[in-house]
């Protein structure tokens, strides 16, 4: 396993960007706009870590800013924390076994989310390409809210 990125919403991106680039010192990586989601998704890295955020997008900070305002009580500011897995579904089944719930199945071969006994929600994303569709998964329901 291996960490990626953590994510953290954002209400207002320019504000957040002079936070975390011009006072806390982290640079812009890459920029992703999808306005079919309309939102955007900006990585950024610590410049001790630009070899690794060069080599591999890791270790990141990805803000996300919901072009729809929302109010992100709860919690919803944090979004998750990633980590990259040799064999997504050995990983999901080792935590089925272990009692953990998969909220969202890696369907697609490439993504799941669980949730730490804190609520904290777990990306784990399949290294490199996606698996092959496979049940249980590929038919398994997504399951509260990660």
């Amino acid at each position: 396993m291996r960490f990626l990125h953590a994510m953290v919403r954002v209400k207002d991106l320019t504000a957040a960007l002079e936070f975390y680039c011009d006072k806390l010192g982290l640079e812009e990586v890459r920029r992703y706009d999808n306005e079919a989601g309309r939102f955007t998704l900006v990585f950024l890295r610590a410049a001790g870590d630009r070899a690794a955020s060069d080599a591999a997008r890791a270790p990141e900070v990805e803000l996300t800013y919901n072009w729809d305002r929302e109010d992100y009580g709860g919690g919803r500011n944090f979004g998750h924390l990633a980590y990259e897995v040799e064999d997504i579904y050995a990983a999901c089944e080792r935590l089925l076994q272990g009692g953990v719930t998969i909220n969202r199945p890696p369907r697609d071969g490439r993504m799941a989310f669980v949730r730490s006994p804190d609520g904290v929600s777990i990306e784990l994303l399949q290294k490199g390409g996606p698996k092959a569709p496979a049940e249980p998964w590929a038919s398994m329901p997504n399951v509260g809210a990660w």
